[in-house]
């Protein structure tokens, strides 16, 4: 005959304070405090409470095959999705201490992105009492608009063209911000336009915030960082901050086919094989990879650049989309991680780099966004095969070619 006991009162209470306990000491190891990064203010509250402090966690699958210590920042776990939450709260709320943007105004922010920002900042203005305008370019995937569209967002997606034209999507984004509210300053509603591509403040916000989370979370343990580079925030201010911090560091770029930028890295000037003549797709980079590779240098990533002095990467590695799709799967299939284009290019690179300096090193890179919005096109398997890409996760990682 089963028989059923009663906790004692004294034994629950024990129980809950070691839950508590537990629970805390989590948090500790997960989270730093307001005074380590500004990102995370104790007035904060809301959604916007929960950007940054993401965890850095070890890809097993890439570990254990080069005996690296191969880590990710997963940023995909940001309260929208992407390290994009990053810049979108730090350059709102700049704007806000200039007086450039006034809540609850119908002020609207304004901005050009092929999507991860913009969602970024749809969050992050609903929360604070703003509208908020998207321009994106048309070849995007849909999920993204609609994703935009649920945050309350106004979508205007343009033709993709150069930056050069008017039409393209960050110059409509910036048109549309100074047509904004132009008659009507006497009511305090501004328009403001965010400028990610030039805006320095974009790589200052991962200079304050995850490049020293990186720093704290591997104890200054870094032989190499690898990223790509869409805006070049992201790489620029997380290699700014730690350079300087870790003896010996080496800092790379992760290109996408089509892309200029692993050209001008590595020889000094912006070229693709892909822009030879009779060969380009596409209007902007010939990738299927979305939100990062340019043909342009931005202010952000002409930061690390330096052309008056030395350079702060310290060479570049351009990925094919073909490894970029293997990549995904192979991420997904053996270590359960559901990841994005960017975050597949910045994988592949990394076990390049771990697999040219052998066992013993530790490699750090950034997770950017998950595959939920790519679901319409990088993770849609009847399109990659339509394009000639396998989409069955590799068998080995010996099937991915050595970079180096």
């Amino acid at each position: 005959m089963s028989r059923a006991y009663a906790i004692p009162a004294t034994c629950m209470l024990l129980i809950s304070a070691t839950a508590a306990a537990a629970v805390a000491y989590w948090r500790c190891l997960t989270y730093h405090s307001a005074e380590e990064n500004p990102q995370r203010k104790n007035d904060r509250t809301g959604v916007v409470s929960l950007i940054g402090n993401t965890p850095l966690i070890r890809i097993n699958s890439l570990s254990d095959h080069t005996g690296c210590e191969i880590l990710a920042k997963a940023e995909f776990l940001n309260p929208g999705g992407s390290s994009k939450d990053r810049i979108a709260l730090y350059l709102i709320e700049k704007a806000e201490s200039l007086n450039q943007l006034i809540p609850h105004t119908q002020s609207c922010i304004f901005e050009g992105t092929s999507g991860s920002t913009g969602i970024s900042l749809a969050m992050v203005a609903r929360a604070k009492g703003y509208l908020c305008h998207i321009v994106m370019p048309s070849d995007q995937a849909i999920e993204k608009s609609q994703l935009l569209e649920r945050y309350g967002a106004t979508v205007e997606r343009v033709a993709p063209c150069s930056i050069v034209d008017k039409n393209n999507f960050v110059n409509v984004a910036r048109r549309r911000a100074m047509e904004y509210g132009k008659d009507n300053n006497d009511d305090g509603r501004r328009g403001y336009f965010v400028d990610q591509f030039e805006n320095p403040l974009n790589s200052e916000a991962h200079y304050r915030t995850t490049g020293p989370e990186i720093l704290k979370q591997t104890s200054g343990k870094i032989d190499v960082f690898v990223h790509g580079s869409g805006t070049g925030g992201t790489i620029a201010g997380i290699t700014r901050y730690l350079k300087p911090r870790v003896p010996g560091l080496r800092c790379f770029l992760a290109d996408p086919q089509g892309s200029g930028l692993a050209n001008k890295v590595n020889h000094g000037v912006m070229f693709s094989d892909t822009e030879r003549e009779g060969t380009r797709r596409r209007q902007q980079v010939d990738t299927l990879v979305e939100g990062v590779g340019l043909n342009r240098l931005t202010r952000n990533f002409a930061n690390i650049l330096q052309p008056s002095g030395k350079c702060l990467l310290d060479g570049a590695i351009s990925v094919s989309d073909a490894d970029a799709v293997k990549m995904s799967r192979w991420l997904m299939a053996n270590d359960g991680l559901f990841v994005g284009s960017s975050a597949a290019i910045n994988c592949v690179a990394a076990l390049s780099l771990a697999r040219s300096m052998g066992p013993g090193h530790t490699v750090v890179t950034v997770l950017a966004d998950s595959g939920q919005r790519h679901l319409t096109k990088f993770w849609n398997d009847q399109k990659m095969a339509a394009l000639g890409y396998s989409t069955e996760p590799p068998e080995s990682l010996d099937e991915f070619s050595q970079l180096l």
